[in-house]
């Protein structure tokens, strides 16, 4: 039974991801409020914050989840965990402020400030949270809960698993907030109605408990019909009975015995921070202000460090190095080799995830610069790229051509085909940038850079001025003089054509420049906007390509038109989707080119979905390369399959999705004036969305791995 505990976590990564979010939120405000008055914001607090998140985990997320449909006992436990220890934990660490204030400034400004200035909202909180309802509400839950018929629906159920977990954490955090009235709470009723609360819900408790422990018949039937593991069910029930009775009793004791002190000898009922005077304002941190990655601690002291960008290059440079000698020497079989595993599962997926988090930060550790960076002393002052080919035109077409030659020629089964192209990325950008001045390669040539720079307008960051009067005051523009793309940084509009290389943030003699929370968007030109539309329905034409019913159906055209090769079917599909579609959603927005802004949330979304999906079901797969290629043990190919990862990663995909397409709608409405201008984008983005539910819906051909 110890080892079955030992190896019975389930991973839930929402409830991973949402606590480890709230700690995070948390101390952000927390730390702000520590330094102005540490005294009532202790690091007592902060433990007692961390101390909930970690009994919420424990319930929900340890052995005591999947031995809870084995052991009455268990399941007890786990309740006990979400009503008596997690909720008073909670508001001992005083929330209201530090979540508040901790939230990013939009947030708080336009989601947060408007709720607590509606009247009935604060008045159904206060009548919620009044001792007598609290009271009534969590005997409540309690007692309906532990019906049988109820008890065993959830049993049954995941999803009314999760509605009782709801509904007992709810109403442990209700009837917790007046009893620990956590700061800047003000009651408004007394005191003295603590007593009675506390008293009926010890009472209540103690009834449920004791027919609990002492019934002679089973209660709920499932646990009779489980497995047992090594006493019967009904000494798990009178178990789970004396946990209910003992340490319940024990959560409400110690309040009502403070309480009884206070009226007996005037002191505190409960360890609380300094008083708050009756009737004092308490001003809520709504006010809006500017996140700037910068002034992070650690993070932007590197960053502003002058040598940050090579030292975040070479270690890319060296993996690129050896994942091209593997590609080269190395197995023929893709799964085996480093160049079919990391450039198409890893690192497609990572860069993805880090364009929506950071903005366009792999350029900044782009290795494919490196050489030219550390030649540039050597070679001289190189020419201006030609005035013809200042556009994506260039780009936009090798990026088709690689989406093509990706499926057409299977460069993912193809490891040599990958290290070659790696080496011969490496040589034109030397060549390019040996040739011509201000970084001609990353601004009109490089695919992955216009890929990055479109991608990024996805993300909340860009390399901005802290204050614009600060900028027009300066003589000098040194920011625009370092700029190896020729941008004026404050006059600059998103992260189009910015590598992120940080030379103008080095260069600014007022440290005035930053990487900060902006919204704004580039100025919109033909070809800007054809290489928007091309890689919004590249995602989705990449993406369909890998999918069974799409394969199934180019085998079908093959066949039909009597072709000897799948490559025309492929190489057509690729055109259709990725020239020609395109080309008649930019001929139709001629009138209102920044309307084109509405594919990138979508197109973006895709990208995400697809490429984090298989980085989630494959990321074991660099382990059994790495020891090959390295010689280390003996390689664990079984980490060459693809994983189990459950239903979770499908509601992912589709909720990744959803918010796409709220973000493409409000594009939409922000870059168009009229309804008949609106409708043909809202119809697109609608087809797009479906598009992509359909294709997440499928099964996925995988690649890099041995299934």
């Amino acid at each position: 039974m110890l080892e079955s505990a030992l190896t019975s976590w389930p991973f839930d990564p929402w409830l991973l991801a949402s606590l480890v979010l709230a700690a995070w939120i948390y101390l952000r405000g927390w730390r702000v409020y520590h330094r102005r008055d540490p005294s009532r914001w202790p690091v007592a607090k902060l433990i007692l914050f961390a101390s909930t998140l970690l009994t919420i985990y424990v319930s929900l997320a340890s052995p005591i989840e999947p031995f809870a449909s084995l052991l009455l006992w268990a399941h007890m436990v786990q309740h006990l965990l979400l009503t008596m220890l997690a909720p008073p934990l909670f508001w001992l660490a005083a929330p209201l402020l530090p979540m508040i204030r901790g939230l990013p400034a939009p947030i708080r400004t336009y989601w947060i400030a408007p709720l607590f200035r509606v009247h009935w909202l604060r008045k159904l909180f206060a009548t919620l949270t009044h001792p007598i309802v609290a009271m009534l509400l969590f005997i409540l839950a309690t007692w309906l809960w532990h019906v049988p018929q109820l008890y065993e629906l959830a049993l049954r159920s995941q999803n009314w698993h999760y509605l009782q977990h709801i509904c007992f954490l709810t109403a442990g955090l209700l009837f917790w907030y007046p009893v620990v009235r956590p700061y800047p709470f003000q009651p408004q009723w007394p005191l003295w109605l603590l007593f009675p609360m506390l008293l009926i819900a010890d009472v209540s408790n103690t009834v449920l408990s004791a027919l609990l422990t002492f019934s002679d018949r089973v209660i709920y039937p499932h646990y009779e019909q489980v497995p047992r593991l090594g006493f019967s069910a009904l000494d798990d029930q009178a178990a789970a009975g004396v946990l209910m009775w003992v340490p319940g009793s024990i959560a409400f004791l110690v309040p009502l015995s403070a309480i009884g002190l206070r009226f007996l000898f005037g002191t505190p009922a409960l360890p609380r921070s300094r008083s708050v005077p009756k009737n004092t304002r308490i001003a809520l941190p709504l006010a809006e202000t500017h996140f700037d990655l910068l002034r992070v601690p650690i993070a932007g002291s590197f960053l502003k460090w002058k040598h940050s960008r090579i030292a975040l290059q070479l270690p890319l440079f060296m993996l690129a190095i050896l994942v091209a000698v593997d590609g080269f020497s190395g197995s023929r079989i893709a799964p085996m080799n480093l160049a079919g595993v990391l450039p198409w599962i890893h690192w497609r997926g990572l860069l993805i995830i880090t364009l929506l988090v950071a903005g366009n930060f792999f350029c900044t550790d782009c290795p494919f610069t490196l050489p030219r960076a550390l030649a540039s002393r050597w070679l001289p002052v190189g020419r201006a790229w030609p005035r013809r080919l200042r556009s994506k035109w260039l780009a936009m077409t090798l990026l088709v051509g690689f989406f093509t030659a990706y499926e057409a020629l299977a460069l993912w089964d193809r490891p040599w085909l990958t290290a070659a192209i790696i080496v011969g990325y490496f040589a034109a950008a030397f060549a390019v940038d040996a040739v011509f001045r201000g970084a001609s390669f990353c601004k009109y040539v490089c695919p992955i850079g216009q890929f990055n720079f479109v991608q990024s307008l996805a993300s909340p960051l860009e390399v901005q001025a802290r204050d614009e009067k600060v900028c027009s005051t300066c003589m000098t523009k040194d920011c625009l003089k370092a700029c190896g793309t020729s941008l004026n940084v404050p006059k600059k509009q998103s992260n189009m054509d910015c590598t992120f290389c940080l030379d103008c943030v080095h260069a600014c003699p007022h440290d005035n420049l930053g990487i900060v929370a902006r919204r704004t968007a580039p100025a919109m030109r033909l070809d800007l906007a054809a290489l928007i539309a091309v890689l919004a329905f590249a995602a989705f034409a990449n993406a369909a390509g890998m999918v069974g019913p799409v394969l199934d159906a180019q085998v079908t055209v093959q066949k039909s038109l009597g072709l000897a090769s799948l490559l025309p079917v492929v190489i057509g599909f690729n055109l259709v989707a990725m020239v020609l579609l395109p080309g008649i959603v930019v001929y139709l927005a001629r009138r209102s080119p920044r309307a084109v802004l509405t594919l990138v949330p979508i197109g973006f979304a895709m990208w995400l979905a697809h490429y984090g999906f298989h980085l989630a079901t494959s990321y074991e797969t660099a382990w059994p390369v790495m020891q090959q290629f390295l010689g280390v043990g003996t390689p664990a190919w079984q980490c060459s399959c693809c994983c189990d990862v459950g239903s979770w990663l499908l509601k992912t995909e589709i909720i990744i999705l959803d918010v796409g397409l709220l973000a493409s709608l409000y594009v939409a409405h922000r870059t168009t004036s009229t309804l008949r201008e609106l409708f043909p984008w809202l119809v697109l983005v609608l087809v797009l969305f479906g598009l992509g539910l359909w294709i997440v819906h499928q099964p996925m051909d995988m690649r890099g791995t041995m299934t």
